[in-house]
């Protein structure tokens, strides 16, 4: 799968339902040795799509359980 097929896809928790962001708002820590995905780096918003400011949420690449075609489940702390 490319990164093209995943940058629209949004990220939702799979404990509460919620929507954390789209995952082409994102920024993606990678491993320089290998090349896998450690984790996403997601901006927390504020109602109307307002950026708050510095306040990220980390997803552990592990913390995926699903990737369908519109959205990608995580499951968080």
């Amino acid at each position: 799968m490319r990164f093209h097929d995943l940058s629209n896809k949004e990220l939702i928790d799979l404990s509460t339902g919620t929507r954390l962001g789209v995952l082409g708002q994102t920024d993606l820590e990678i491993d320089e040795k290998t090349g896998q995905i450690l984790s996403f780096t997601v901006p927390q918003y504020r109602m109307f799509g307002f950026k708050k400011s510095e306040v990220y949420s980390r997803i552990n690449w592990k913390q995926i359980k699903k990737i369908g075609d519109d959205m990608i489940i995580v499951e968080t702390d």
